[in-house]
C-alpha cells in the first residue's frame, strides 16, 4: 500500500512546531510574567492538539479509501456508455453522487495540494471488491442562501459543485457498495439488492456539517450522505 503523502496542512503545523521548539530567548523581549514564554507553551499545546486530531482523523479512512480504489476482482461491473438492453441475469445501475465545496483559497491554512475548488475532484466506488476512481472537474455555482420557504439552503452561496453520474452493468442480486471521498476523508458502505428488469437508480445526496449556532452549509464540509435506491432510503452499514 503506498504511503500517504504529507499534506500542506501537516507541513505547516510541523513548521510551526519547529519554530516554537527552536525558540531563542533573546528574540522575545517579554518575560514569563508578561505572557511571553507562557503564550509560547500554550501555543505549543494547541498546535500539538490540532496536529494530533488531524493525523488521527486522516489515517484510517484515507488508507481504506486507497485500498478500495484498487480492484480485488474485475468481473463485478462494467461501465455502460451506450443504452442497450442487458443480457439475462444482468441489470443497469445509474449511480449519482454530488458534493459542493468551497472555492480554492477559501481557507487560509488549507493544503496547496487540496482539490477543493479545482478540476479533477476524485470519487472512489467499490462494488463487491471491484474498485473505480472517477474524477470530475466541477462547475462554479452561486445558489440563493435561502429557499422558497425562507429556510437556509445548505448549498447556498458561491462554491464548486461536483456531480458524478455513471451507468454500470452488473448481475442482479445483492451487492455491497463503498463510496469514498479522499478529499473529505469520508467513506460510507451499504448493501443494495437489484431485481432483474428495468434500470435502477442509486442516488446519494449530501448532508453537510451543521455548526452549533448556524444551519448546515457546504463550506463546513460533508457530514454524511442520504442514500436512495429507486427513491427508497437505503440503510448504511455499520
Amino acid at each position: 500500500m503506498p504511503a500517504r503523502e504529507t499534506t500542506g496542512t501537516e507541513k505547516y503545523l510541523s513548521m510551526m512546531l519547529g519554530m516554537l521548539s527552536g525558540y531563542a530567548p533573546g528574540k522575545m523581549t517579554r518575560g514569563p510574567s508578561e505572557g511571553g514564554v507562557g503564550m509560547q507553551v500554550v501555543m505549543k499545546y494547541i498546535l500539538f492538539a490540532v496536529m494530533g486530531v488531524f493525523l488521527v482523523g486522516c489515517g484510517t479512512t484515507t488508507k481504506e479509501i486507497i485500498r478500495k480504489s484498487h480492484s480485488e476482482r474485475t468481473d463485478v461491473f462494467s461501465e455502460v456508455k451506450e443504452e442497450k438492453t442487458p443480457h439475462e441475469g444482468f441489470v443497469d445501475l445509474m449511480m449519482k453522487v454530488s458534493i459542493k465545496t468551497h472555492l480554492e483559497g477559501y481557507y487560509l491554512l488549507e493544503s496547496r495540494n487540496s482539490l477543493h475548488g479545482k478540476p479533477g475532484y476524485p470519487f472512489v466506488f467499490n462494488i463487491d471488491g471491484q474498485g473505480a476512481l472517477w474524477k470530475e472537474d466541477g462547475r462554479e455555482e452561486t445558489s440563493p442562501l435561502y429557499d422558497e420557504r425562507g429556510e437556509r439552503n445548505p448549498e447556498g452561496g458561491k462554491g464548486m459543485k461536483y456531480t458524478l453520474e455513471k451507468m454500470v452493468r452488473l448481475k442482479a442480486g445483492p451487492h455491497m457498495v463503498f463510496l469514498g471521498l479522499p478529499e473529505e476523508n469520508y467513506s460510507v458502505k451499504f448493501s443494495i439488492a437489484l431485481k432483474e428488469g428495468g434500470q435502477h437508480v442509486l442516488d446519494l445526496k449530501p448532508v453537510y456539517v451543521r455548526r452549533r449556532t448556524l444551519s448546515s452549509g457546504f463550506v463546513y464540509g460533508i457530514s454524511r450522505y442520504e442514500i436512495f435506491l429507486n427513491g427508497i432510503p437505503v440503510q448504511v452499514s455499520e
